[in-house]
């Protein structure tokens, strides 16, 4: 199993996975998004919408990890840092009023 370090909260908004994935299809794959979409075998709305910002999949990673040959887990961690990070955001203050309980001995 692989083990992965946590790093402490960044005040950095993390990138979203799809912009990742547009660099990819327009800089290095130079691939039009319907053609992504074909070879993915998704419709072309389902693309664009995580490449404008909606939720990656697992499935929508491991299929775009097959098409431009990256590792599926970078996009779910990418996504995963996205999702806590605007959590953290929107939990701000609801989250400094939580006390840790103690733990049992």
């Amino acid at each position: 199993m692989v083990e992965y370090a946590v790093k402490p909260p960044t005040k950095v908004q993390p990138a979203h996975p799809g912009e990742l994935w547009r660099e990819i299809l327009d800089d290095h794959l130079k691939l039009p998004i319907a053609e992504a979409a074909r070879r993915m075998k998704v419709s072309r709305q389902s693309l664009y919408a995580v490449l404008n910002g909606e939720k990656v999949t697992a499935g929508m990673a491991l299929r775009f990890g097959r098409l431009a040959g990256g590792a599926p887990e970078l996009y779910l961690r990418m996504q995963a840092n996205y999702d806590l990070w605007h959590a953290r955001e929107q939990l701000a203050d609801t989250l400094k009023h939580i006390r840790t309980a103690p733990r049992a001995a």
